[in-house]
């Protein structure tokens, strides 16, 4: 089981100070948001600042592109130091060749869906990714509400990978925090991506020993993952 807290919810103007508090949390990925301000409503940061924090931990970056020309940002943050990169599948027809660029650059590739996004838009390409990121908000700015109605897509990615037989990680994004993590993990999912819901706690290592103390009895559903 994996928490990865977000970058987006953290104080920008003590950048340095916030990645290493992550760094000291217990948390296991450092999740960071980049927006482009067409894919979604919202800009966030570039690979000038990954690769600016990349030396303060060696915490693995997953880097989530909410961008419509993520083609051209894949080299840029593979250099920047990201271990992971997640594109969207509203992409449509430029996902096959995205998944060939991430996994040709060496890293592991990440598929995210949105709200409103028909799952049968993802079951061609679970055999090709490392990890399905189910967005359980609209995309585009932190501390929004969860959406419960997005708890059947994590249901039926768990489905779909005990019956394909694939290892896939199950990632949540949006709204997660003490209220609703349990019920993602009972759902499936085995790697939660947090922001507001751990970095509104002045204590981050408390903060996430609760939320890892909460997914912990649905820990043996996923020991395989």
């Amino acid at each position: 089981m994996i928490i990865a807290p977000s970058l987006l919810a953290a104080n920008f103007a003590r950048l340095a100070t916030e990645v290493q508090r992550v760094q000291r949390s217990g948390g296991d990925w450092l999740h960071l948001d980049i927006m482009d301000g067409h894919f979604v409503p919202n800009i966030s940061f570039g690979p000038g600042v990954v690769a600016a924090v990349r030396p303060l931990t060696k915490m693995t970056f997953d880097v989530h592109l909410m961008c419509s020309q993520p083609e051209i940002l894949l080299e840029p943050f593979a250099r920047a130091g990201a271990d992971r990169m997640t594109v969207h599948i509203e992409l449509d027809g430029k996902v096959n060749s995205l998944i060939w660029k991430i996994r040709s650059l060496g890293k592991q590739v990440g598929l995210a869906i949105n709200p409103p996004t028909a799952m049968s838009s993802v079951k061609p390409f679970l055999d090709r990714i490392d990890s399905l990121l189910i967005m359980t908000v609209n995309p585009g700015f932190g501390g929004q509400g969860f959406i419960t109605e997005c708890l059947p897509k994590i249901q039926q990615a768990a489905a779909w990978r005990r019956k394909l037989g694939l290892k896939f990680r199950i990632a949540v994004d949006g709204g997660i925090h003490f209220q609703t993590v349990a019920s993602c993990a009972s759902a499936g999912a085995d790697t939660f991506i947090s922001g507001t819901g751990l970095f509104e706690h002045k204590n981050l290592k408390a903060a996430v020993a609760k939320m890892r103390k909460l997914i912990h009895p649905y820990a043996a559903t996923h020991a395989s993952v």
